[in-house]
This record gives structure tokens, C-alpha cells and sequence, in this order.
């Protein structure tokens, strides 16, 4: 006799699915994706509005469950992947790969980025993958000999990629791509390279 709770659940994760797919796709078309509404995407998941909102609490819940469902490829590859990017790689060539690879993420999901981090008062210093970010970085920066705030650093050099700047820069004010990752890989190993100037303490 089949479960109904079992079926309950697959239905709901199915449901869950097939709202991330349409959100995904949804903000990928949309050239504003604020104006994308929870109903907008309730009905091209074919689904009720209160599945949504059962499912995701609200707007920004959906916006964060989607952010992380893209993010997590590339947060795998940062904690057990290979070198640059991996724990394997020493700190001066793993800090500007974990940029790199920030960077090139909030560049490929740009709306969904920019929608994300700028829903809700706390922008994207309250997001659960920031304070991941930040703890891997400062992790990372800690090991750096003599670079001694490595709190601050990692906040410092996570600023370069907010989603507004990188905005700013790609869009306005028309930055390729390859400069962009170029600068942010050159001001992070100044960091790496010489923390005692970078970060002097008078």
C-alpha cells in the first residue's frame, strides 16, 4: 500500500524542483529581474503561489535557495577540489583563485546575484554563502605569514566582488571580462605578497 507522507515528500521536492528550473530560467530572459514576481514564477512551474511561499517562505528565500543550487559546483570544488582552488594549494596561489572563481560566478549569474544581494536590509553581508565565503577566505588568509587581519582582509577583498560593483564595471561602464578577473587576481596577490604594507597597523 503505498506511503502517502513518501509520496507527500516526493511530490514537494519535485515541486521544488520544478520552481527552481522555472526561477532559474526565469531570471536568466528577464533583463530586470526585480520585476520578477513569485507569481511569475509559480505559474511557469505550473504550481500554485503557495507552494512557493510554503516552500521558500518568500521572495528572497527563493532567490537564496536558487543562488545556492548554481553556487554549489563551484563551493565543492573551493573546499575538496584540487589546487588552485582546493585546500591542497598554498595560501598566495589559493586567495586569488577563490576570488577568481567568486568573480567569475557572480559574472555568468549577474541578475541573480544583483537581485539577491540587494533584497533585504542586511544587502549581501546577512546571506548564508557570504559568511561561507568569508570564513573559507579568512581560513586561508590566517595562514598567510604576517598578514595579522585576516578578518578584515577576507571583508576587504570580498568587497571587490560585490555584485553592484561588478555591475558597475561590467555593465556601465563596459570592462571585459578578462581585465576585470585580471585586476582582481593582481590586487589580491599584492594583498598575499606583502600583508605587512597592505595591511600595516600604525
Amino acid at each position: 500500500m503505498p506511503d502517502p507522507e513518501r509520496r507527500t515528500r516526493k511530490d514537494a521536492a519535485r515541486n521544488r524542483q520544478a520552481v527552481l528550473e522555472a526561477a532559474d530560467a526565469l531570471f536568466a530572459r528577464s533583463e530586470s529581474p526585480e520585476d520578477l514576481t513569485m507569481a511569475d514564477i509559480a505559474a511557469a512551474a505550473g504550481v500554485g503561489k503557495g507552494t512557493l511561499f510554503r516552500a521558500f517562505g518568500d521572495r528572497a528565500g527563493l532567490l537564496r535557495a536558487l543562488y545556492e543550487a548554481r553556487l554549489e559546483p563551484v563551493r565543492e570544488a573551493a573546499e575538496s577540489g584540487p589546487p588552485p582552488l582546493g585546500p591542497a594549494a598554498p595560501p598566495q596561489e589559493r586567495v586569488p583563485a577563490l576570488l577568481d572563481a567568486v568573480l567569475c560566478f557572480k559574472l555568468d549569474n549577474r541578475r541573480l546575484a544583483l537581485a539577491l544581494e540587494e533584497s533585504g536590509s542586511g544587502g549581501p553581508y546577512q546571506a548564508e554563502h557570504y559568511a561561507r565565503w568569508h570564513a573559507l577566505l579568512r581560513s586561508v588568509l590566517e595562514q598567510v605569514p604576517g598578514l595579522t587581519e585576516a578578518d578584515f582582509a577576507a571583508h576587504a577583498l570580498l568587497a571587490a566582488t560585490r555584485a553592484d560593483l561588478v555591475e558597475r564595471l561590467a555593465d556601465q561602464e563596459g570592462v571585459p571580462r578578462e581585465r576585470l578577473r585580471a585586476q582582481l587576481a593582481a590586487y589580491a596577490a599584492r594583498v598575499v605578497a606583502a600583508p605587512s604594507v597592505a595591511f600595516r597597523q600604525d
